[in-house]
């Protein structure tokens, strides 16, 4: 189905490009086995992220697997304190003011899947260009979509600051 629309190729043809900018997500402290990769991608369409990460908290129940929030912040650096390591990374990227969720730095929760998390998404709401030097923070909770001004997504896990490349 998916070839009909083109879209085996293009996303065979992004993903098999490099990348123009990357993050290399650590965990914090509290959470030092988290260690993982997000990519940006500019297309015709919009910035194709894509996201593997390991050492996700984990529990062997399936009713149980965990659910984090994942947002792009203003911020420019993964440093803060004992109880919040990456407090630099400040609020969550929103040149528009637009009210959470739809915040330019909002963007899907990560599932975990064994200590491990793999997505792709698609968003027109920043260009690559937009996000260089600013942080992408892994919470421990999954975002609730609701909450303002950040969807009550519970403490910050791990950082990574994106980089150019």
């Amino acid at each position: 189905m998916f070839s009909r629309f083109g879209i085996n190729r293009k996303l065979d043809m992004v993903l098999n490009a490099k990348a123009d900018a990357m993050a290399s997500i650590k965990g914090s402290k509290a959470y030092a086995k988290i260690r993982g990769s997000v990519l940006f991608h500019q297309t015709p369409e919009g910035v194709l992220v894509t996201a593997y990460i390991k050492g996700l908290p984990h529990d062997d129940n399936i009713c149980k697997s965990r659910v984090f929030g994942f947002h792009i912040h203003e911020g420019g650096k993964c440093t803060g304190d004992e109880d919040d390591p990456f407090a630099s990374a400040g609020p969550h990227y929103n040149p528009k003011g637009c009210p959470h969720p739809h915040h330019a730095g909002d963007l899907p929760p990560l599932f975990e899947n064994q200590g491990k998390a793999f997505f792709v998404f698609l968003t027109n709401r920043f260009k690559v260009k937009e996000i260089i030097g600013r942080t992408i923070i892994l919470h421990g909770s999954p975002d609730d979509f609701t909450t303002q001004p950040s969807g009550n997504s519970g403490e910050k896990i791990a950082c990574a600051v994106i980089k150019s490349l």
